[in-house]
């Protein structure tokens, strides 16, 4: 095994996202049991999911995960859910404002 494991952050995002970043992390964790690296997952929100609980597309919780993280495996973001497109905050906020963030 690897000295210390890798952070990820874990934005799975909104729609198919969480399904898709869920086998992801298998397949990162197969890949890790396989050549002995281990990764820890903290997990946080982006986009429409984010707004729905917070009431913003990106939350200052993410950004300091993401920061504190070695890696971001981002899923979907948005959905027809929040297809407003006079809506104040839209879930693509979230990307812009994670891209701008971590530059």
């Amino acid at each position: 095994m690897s000295s210390q494991p890798l952070r990820i952050a874990l934005l799975p995002g909104d729609g198919i996202g969480p399904e898709v970043t869920a086998e992801a992390v298998n397949v990162l964790n197969a890949v890790g049991q396989r050549f002995g690296h281990s990764f820890e997952f903290g997990t946080g929100l982006i986009g429409g999911c984010a707004i729905d609980e917070t009431g913003t597309a990106l939350p200052p919780d993410t950004v300091d995960l993401c920061r504190a993280s070695d890696a971001v495996l981002l899923g979907a973001v948005g959905g027809p859910k929040w297809d407003n497109p006079t809506a104040a905050v839209r879930p693509e906020q979230g990307l812009l404002g994670i891209r701008k963030a971590l530059g």
